[in-house]
Formats: C-alpha cells, structure tokens, sequence
C-alpha cells in the first residue's frame, strides 16, 4: 500500500476541493452496511485517486474500510432504533411503551390472575352457634396449570355485596351462610366464596431513615396487578391514616396528601413508591410496612370446573374440622401482561376518554380496556338503543376470552362488575344495558396450488398456510361487523413463496355480518393440488 500524502496534505487536498464537489463526496443516506462501504470506497477514491488504488477483498486496506462501514452501520441503527422508541407507533421494547405511557397518565397492565367460584363441605355441622374459621393459611390450595403442568396457588376470599373481598389478605374467613344441610348425614356445604390464583406474600420491614424517597421493593414476582395491599405501622390498619394507590404520586395535590405509586419493571416485580414530604406525606423514617400480594396471574390459571380437589381445616368453636374444596366453575380472568399491540390501539383512546363517558367511543374504549376479577375481555362495542334530547339508552355488546383464547358468551358475574364499573364513570342520565355480542362461526376449506417440486415440504406450506389464516382470522385482529372477505384470505396466503394460487371451496361470496356480530373459525381444512 502506498501511503504517500501525510495528513496536513490530505486535508488540505480536500479543502481545496471545489464547494460544490465537497457535499457530493459524503452519502448522507448511507445507514446499512453495503451503502456505507460503497460511500467509503467513493469517498477514497475521490479524494485519494493516486495514493490508494487497493480495493480487492483480499486486501488489508478493505478490512479496515468494512470495519469502519459495520461500526457506522451498528451506530445507524441504534441512532434509528433510540428514534423509534420514542413514539407510540414505533416503540418495539416494553419499557420505552411503559415510559411513554405514564407521559399520558396511562399503565400497561399486567398479569392479572383466574378467578373461579368454590365449594366448601364439611361432613360434620359446625359447633352451634359458631361459624367455621379459616386461618390465612388455610385459605390457599394448589393444583396444577393445564397449560405447562406446573403448580399453581389459589387464595380463597369470600364474595361480599357480589364481590370479591380481595382487601382481606391477613384476616381470618368465617362461614356463616350455608348453602345446604342434609339432615341425613349432617353435612355443611358453603358457597359465596371465590379461590383467585396467585400465591399470597407478605413482605414486612422497616423504613431506612436515610431514604429521602420512601419505597419498598417486593421481594417476589411477578406480582398480579391489582392484589397489593400496603399498611403502615399496623398490619390490620394504618395508625396515621390510610394511604391510597395512585398512577403517579406525583400528580398528588399537596404535602397532606396520603398516597403510594407502583413501579413495576419488565418482569412485573413491584416497588412502592411513597411521596417525598413536599408532594405527598413520606411515611415516619422509624415506621414499620407491611405489604401483603399475590405472585403468579396470566391465562395459565384458567383451569376447568372442579380441577381443585383438595382438602381444608376450618375451626368451629377451637375445635378443628377437615373440609373438602372444589370449584364448582370454570375460572376464567386469567390473562397475560398487557401486549405492545393492544397499548398502542387503546392507550391513546384511553387518554382522549379522559376518565369519563359521554360518547359511544367512550363506553367502547373502556369496556375493551376493564380488568375484570370474573373474565377477560374480549371484545366490546357501544350502541345507541334510544336516544333523547335528555337521555339515552346504551347498548354495551360484550363477548369474553375463554381459556383457548376464543371468544364466549360473558358470564353474569362480569357483566355486573362491568356494569357497577360504568355507572360510576357514566353521564346520570344514561341508562346502560350489558348485552351478549353474536358470534358467527363458520368452517373454511381451501385449496392450494404449488410446484410438483414442492411436494417434499408439504408440511412445512401446510404450516405455512394455517398461521397466515389463523393470523388473518384471529380474534384479536377482528372486529364487530368486520366482513369475511375471501379476496383477503386469498391473498394473505399468496404471500407464501410456495404458493402459486389458491381458492376458497365451501364459501362462494363473502361473509358479512350485523355491527353486533363478529366472525370467528371454527374448523379449517388446508387441500394442497401439486401443479406439474
């Protein structure tokens, strides 16, 4: 190599160069490496034509150029890559979506926990005049997911003014209502009572009278959202007042104002965040907490009626009796941190709804986005029934996720937390009704015509074929009277390299359907015709 020019010489050389020639020699729209090595090379050859003429492969001067070229490419794409996460339609990691949420005062939710209805029967009658008494710790029982086959923890709590008394993590549950009493053979049997997955922690301590910013980091996860209680001082209470869960403590009003956030990271492990005595009250720097929680939540815990069979120890009068537990329904609720998908369709709507509901896109945007402790949405549209000059009368169609994702009929337990939901939400003069969505099922077989040659990957263009319709058809993708259009299957699975056509053999036209209706798959049958 001939490295004749020294480097004052070079650059004077290019500064010599003509203006209008110098901007010509710098390919701004290089980014990927091929580009920036062919900018490179141009470049050198531009301003060195007689002291570097060594461009083959081989050679050491290319090293270096490729080298240069694949360090500009990688800086390319990080550049683009800190751009695209900084906005909603682009993010593609969790953390940046979290961060831009909370810029808009929206949470990504996560794994919420299956709830299921329970059964509890003791051979023997109670002491008279004396419920059974379960303990904390008599009140959660295993079983395994049918999902991977590992165990799985379910907390019992009693159904109060038909919900769930989640707050009740420490105390102790006495049966009082009996369901039946058979005279015969004096069994008890109690119902009223709901098991939610998720095993029950509890995390105590005291603050460190060094942190200027109060928190308190969970110890296990991922933490089911919605299940954290948190109590200063006392585990039964709060000696200075109770302390309240707000999206962001520092939206809090003033010094006076008795309030924690919870921080949760990628993994879903918890910290709780007090204010710091100027927005929000900073809890004693000698006080004790005592947190209780639940690990676990996801659609794993959705297991079928009476997967629990086990047995429980309840107190009647200190005397101590073994009961048998069961769920006498399917649990259903189980579902899984919130998706970057279904952030970026519905965080924006949640913040143009402005915790409020006036219009039919409001009702809409909240009952898709509702946490419910019965089920998990799974689809939802608002309709106008009746509309006045001083009321109206709202239909909300609402259709649930069952356990294999599909969507069902919502059970009466949903619809009246939904409903209860609403009506603090909800314009007084509107009346709202929970109504059943439609679905539409239907069977699809097609045909699909590829390369003779081809006939030894059968399987792997079968494969092919099922994703792109499974994908097209998904529920998560349709919509309330969103048609079946057969040109679109048509040409999703075209998309396939091996596929040369195919056609739809048992549906001559499209399928169209009511605005409260929605089409999903029932069977799908994939013919492969082998062309010479």
């Amino acid at each position: 190599m001939n490295f004749s020019g020294t480097l004052s010489s070079d650059f004077m050389k290019l500064a010599q160069l003509p203006e209008s020639k110098k901007p010509s020699l710098v390919n701004f729209a290089a980014t990927d490496f091929l580009s920036l090595k062919e900018s490179l090379i141009a470049y050198i050859k531009a301003v060195y034509p007689l002291e570097y003429q060594y461009f083959v492969e081989s050679d050491l001067g290319m090293m270096f150029i490729e080298l240069i070229a694949y360090q500009g490419a990688v800086l390319s794409m990080k550049a683009d890559m800190l751009a695209n996460e900084n906005f909603f339609a682009t993010a593609t990691q969790r953390k940046s979506m979290k961060k831009l949420l909370q810029l808009i005062g929206v949470r990504m939710r996560g794994p919420i926990s299956a709830a299921t209805d329970a059964q509890i029967t003791f051979e023997e009658s109670p002491v008279t005049g004396f419920p059974y008494v379960l303990t904390p710790a008599n009140r959660v029982v295993s079983t395994v997911s049918p999902v991977d086959g590992a165990a799985l923890s379910f907390t019992m709590y009693k159904v109060v003014n038909g919900f769930a008394d989640t707050a009740n993590n420490t105390g102790n549950i006495s049966l009082y209502d009996v369901e039946s009493d058979n005279s015969n053979d004096t069994s008890t049997i109690y119902s009223n009572l709901v098991l939610q997955e998720g095993a029950l922690v509890t995390d105590s301590g005291q603050f460190a009278a060094t942190e200027a910013v109060k928190s308190i980091k969970l110890s296990q996860s991922p933490v089911v959202d919605g299940s954290i209680n948190v109590y200063i001082n006392s585990h039964t209470g709060t000696v200075s007042g109770a302390y309240t869960e707000v999206d962001n403590v520092y939206f809090a009003s003033g010094t006076s104002d008795k309030i924690y956030e919870i921080v949760y990271d990628d993994d879903y492990a918890a910290t709780v965040v007090f204010g710091d005595g100027v927005v929000g009250v900073s809890p004693d720097d000698t006080a004790s907490y005592f947190v209780t929680y639940r690990v676990g939540g996801g659609s794993r815990g959705n297991i079928a009626k009476r997967s629990i069979n086990s047995t429980i120890t309840g107190t009647s009068n200190s005397i101590s009796k073994t009961g048998d537990i069961t769920n006498i329904s399917v649990a259903v609720g189980g579902s899984n941190a919130e998706t970057l998908d279904h952030a970026k369709k519905w965080a924006p709507l949640t913040f143009r709804r402005q915790d409020r509901l006036v219009t039919l896109e409001d009702y809409t945007v909240f009952a898709n986005t509702y946490i419910s402790s019965w089920g998990t949405i799974g689809k939802a549209v608002a309709a106008t029934r009746k509309a006045y000059a001083s009321a109206n009368t709202l239909d909300i169609y609402v259709l649930e996720k069952a356990s294999d994702l599909q969507l069902q009929k919502a059970t009466p337990n949903f619809k009246t937390e939904l409903l209860a939901a609403i009506g603090q939400k909800k314009m007084a003069t509107d009346e709202i009704v929970i109504v059943d969505g439609l679905i539409r099922t239907f069977d699809l077989v097609t045909t699909v015509r590829v390369d003779k040659e081809q006939e030894q990957n059968k399987g792997s263009i079968v494969s092919k074929v099922r994703n792109k319709v499974l994908n097209y058809l998904n529920v998560d993708n349709r919509t309330f009277g969103q048609p079946l259009i057969i040109a679109d299957i048509n040409r999703a699975i075209f998309e396939i390299a091996e596929v040369r056509y195919s056609t739809i053999d048992n549906l001559s036209q499209d399928v169209r359907v009511d605005f409260n209706e929605i089409i999903q798959l029932n069977n799908l049958t994939i013919n492969l015709d082998f062309l010479d």
